[in-house]
């Protein structure tokens, strides 16, 4: 008799994320190949000045990074704030599995990293192999289909939600230079006038689109790095029920596409436009090359499955039963693929162009290595189909 594994279907705005993340990861991958190839073509000079052309002062790619990214960052925001009221964290007993996996997931390449950049100029990089680019990670993970449990999409979509916290907290924590407390007290002073509007229960998205913008200005000339304004937009902006037509659900909602198709991709040619180094042998033997690809390769899949083995064997949460420690492992694997937060926080960390550089396609080349052990670690391990039955 066939077995017939139980599943919970999964909330629809949590298929549509699933959804528009794989075929998200999918566009990513094209406009990587691209970015690179053109960067190492004939239209190499062209390419690299279209994307550093002044507007305002500032380059073009300078916007991207800190003003289309805000709104990546927005829907990050949400995301985490659907987890914690409704989601995989709204339970702590729950939450603790990934909680413990992300701590790990970014302690461990941290450590690493700094086991061998400590006291030099490159310290500042520890930050890099800490994120997980979650777009990339879930689109490997569905490319597996129905032989995933909903239980690991889950855990890894927790996961890579908390990491993206992580990392946020990471960028306002270190990566802020000085500070302008006069325009940083004025973006707070936004923000509790948002929250204010919250708690009148004004469910209008305007107002709070439009403080949005003015707390973005003056976060930009604060020295906190702008991006951390789509974060704590998120929280303002009303949840109620958490039904689909909140305030939180509509906007959520409506930049899953954008950011999945235009936001991300756009991100993806301005930053990686690497000119391919005729010497990889050097690169490759730089320190924080080593710390990065140590860091994703090895202290991603390390970290993870090492803190959520130590939670569950102390009795601080269960494993679910139709996961395994090797499916863990694997998806510890894909929780390597840095990509976007890590390329995003190696801007913040480095000052010379040389290195930048080199540590973008150390950040590609490790992200590529971690992703292909991960799937075919997978491939491996989840061997029986999932039977999914509608409630």
């Amino acid at each position: 008799m066939k077995q017939r594994l139980k599943r919970i279907r999964p909330a629809s705005l949590f298929k549509e994320f699933i959804q528009s993340e794989k075929a998200g990861g999918l566009v990513l991958v094209f406009a990587t190949i691209l970015s690179l190839v053109v960067a190492n073509s004939g239209w190499q000079t062209a390419y690299t000045h279209f994307w550093h052309i002044d507007m305002g002062g500032h380059s073009l790619v300078h916007w991207i990074n800190d003003g289309l990214m805000t709104i990546f960052f927005l829907l990050i925001g949400l995301e985490l704030e659907r987890e914690i009221y409704k989601g995989e964290l709204s339970d702590m007993k729950g939450a603790l599995l990934p909680i413990f996996g992300a701590l790990g997931g970014m302690l461990v390449p941290a450590g690493l990293f700094l086991l061998l950049n400590f006291g030099t100029a490159t310290q500042d990089g520890a930050g890099i192999p800490m994120a997980t680019d979650i777009a990339f990670a879930i689109g490997i993970l569905s490319l597996l289909g129905n032989r995933v449990p909903t239980s690991l999409k889950v855990f890894l979509t927790a996961l890579a939600v908390i990491d993206d916290l992580g990392a946020i907290i990471v960028i306002a924590i270190f990566y802020t230079t000085s500070i302008a407390f006069t325009n940083l007290f004025i973006a707070f002073g936004v923000l509790g006038f948002l929250f204010l509007l919250n708690r009148l229960k004004v469910h209008n998205l305007i107002p709070y689109l439009i403080g949005g913008v003015v707390m973005w200005y003056f976060m930009l000339h604060s020295g906190v790095h702008a991006t951390i304004t789509g974060v704590l937009l998120a929280f303002v902006i009303p949840f109620g029920n958490g039904d689909k037509k909140t305030a939180s659900s509509v906007l959520q909602h409506f930049l899953h596409k954008p950011v999945a198709f235009i936001i991300l991709p756009i991100f993806a040619l301005a930053n990686t436009a690497i000119v391919l180094s005729s010497d990889m042998g050097q690169v490759l033997s730089q320190n924080y090359s080593l710390g990065i690809a140590l860091g994703l390769i090895v202290g991603k899949p390390l970290g993870i499955f090492l803190f959520s083995f130590v939670a569950v064997a102390f009795g601080f949460c269960k494993l679910p039963s139709d996961l395994n420690w090797k499916s863990i492992l694997g998806v510890g694997f894909l929780g390597g693929i840095g990509f976007t937060m890590s390329i995003f926080i190696t801007l913040l960390a480095f000052d010379n162009e040389v290195i930048i550089n080199n540590a973008k396609f150390i950040i590609l080349l490790s992200s590529l290595v971690a992703g292909l052990i991960g799937f075919f670690g997978l491939k491996f391990v989840l061997t029986t189909p999932q039977v999914e039955e509608e409630e």
